[in-house]
């Protein structure tokens, strides 16, 4: 594992299986001579090349953290696991489930910097997002936010699952980022109610976060990248809703 540099460092999160857009960050990260990488989870689970992502992060030795889509293809049964999951499941050896298997679900990087998937308590819940009984998903209220950070320690705190890149800052002067998803713009959920999250854009997200003598200064970043090769991906592992989210970042409601 590479050793931390808590002053600049970018930010990824929820790759799922999307070895293009990964490779066109990781260049991009290269470029800027970013030496520290942090990695928010949702690894591998996606119908297009999870092995192949395994092996690019596990070569790069970053540090990482597990999803909830980490969480069950370590630990589902095959026929619990949504149609994602089992594409990643069929793909990846021993080594890839055992590097995957350190992962922590969560992680205080420095005293300053927290990391987690989600919330600092759960994988799947939103932090920054609230979801109404229509369906629309809306920024949540500050003191449900401010809430999920009452009583932990740091002032910058690093999730993802909902490729909603975001910052907000807490009352205290802390604040909270969402770099965006590197390989999934768009998706569909039915967990609390029914939903959609569409960016609009195909790009490959992630961000960079500096310390500054003000606090945190974070640029959020938007990598267009050929991905061609993953679309046919998705075609030949029977998944070919994914085709519209990689070409365009939405999704035929």
């Amino acid at each position: 594992m590479n050793k931390f540099d808590g002053t600049r460092f970018a930010v990824l999160a929820d790759i799922h299986g999307n070895a293009d857009a990964l490779s066109a960050v990781l260049h991009d990260i290269d470029r800027q001579e970013i030496a520290s990488v942090v990695n928010l989870g949702d690894h591998v689970s996606g119908p297009l090349a999870p092995r192949e992502t395994a092996e690019i992060l596990m070569a790069r030795e970053f540090i990482s953290i597990t999803g909830n889509h980490d969480r069950v293809v370590l630990g589902g049964a095959k026929d619990e696991m949504s149609s994602i999951d089992k594409v990643a499941a069929q793909q990846l050896g021993t080594t890839h489930l055992n590097w995957l298997r350190l992962q922590p679900p969560n992680i205080h990087l420095t005293e300053e910097v927290f990391a987690c998937h989600v919330t600092p308590s759960s994988d799947t819940a939103y932090w920054l997002e609230h979801v109404t009984p229509l369906g629309e998903v809306v920024l949540r209220n500050r003191s449900g936010i401010e809430g999920e950070a009452a009583g932990l320690p740091g002032t910058l705190f690093l999730c993802g699952h909902t490729h909603i890149a975001r910052r907000i800052d807490l009352s205290d002067g802390r604040c909270v980022v969402n770099p965006g998803s590197v390989g999934c713009p768009a998706y569909g959920d039915s967990s609390p109610h029914t939903h959609t999250i569409q960016n609009g854009t195909a790009t490959a997200a992630y961000a960079i976060v500096e310390a500054s003598a003000y606090g945190w200064v974070t640029s959020f970043r938007r990598l267009p990248y050929e991905a061609s090769r993953m679309i046919e991906m998705a075609i030949s592992h029977n998944h070919p809703q994914w085709v519209e989210r990689l070409r365009s970042g939405w999704l035929s409601l």
